[in-house]
């Protein structure tokens, strides 16, 4: 088992690759949702179906329909271009705060 070292107040701490591993799945998984959550809001809002934002941001409508169940990260270049399309702010799109709203 390999072993990961994360810092903390007092110094040192050995963390199991495995335990860590799960910890950055995790948090991948709860950005991803939040994400999902905040293009559906904004789509939502906007009018936009899944099609017409895909094809406005020239991305595939396939892939509008990944990231909002949550089974695709999306790049940097795609996030821009949907918050230009949407005319958000690219925090808009990645803000856990916003999407409890």
């Amino acid at each position: 088992m390999h072993v990961v070292w994360r810092e903390t107040k007092g110094g040192k701490t050995a963390m199991k690759a495995k335990t860590f591993s799960a910890q950055l799945k995790k948090a991948s998984n709860q950005a991803a949702r939040v994400v999902a959550d905040r293009l559906i809001a904004l789509r939502d809002e906007r009018g936009f179906s899944q099609a017409r934002l895909a094809e406005l941001a020239g991305v595939d409508r396939k892939t509008i329909n990944r990231i909002e169940n949550g089974h695709f990260s999306p790049s940097l270049d795609t996030l821009t271009r949907l918050s230009v399309v949407l005319k958000c702010r690219l925090s808009d799109l990645v803000d856990a705060k916003r999407a409890k709203r």
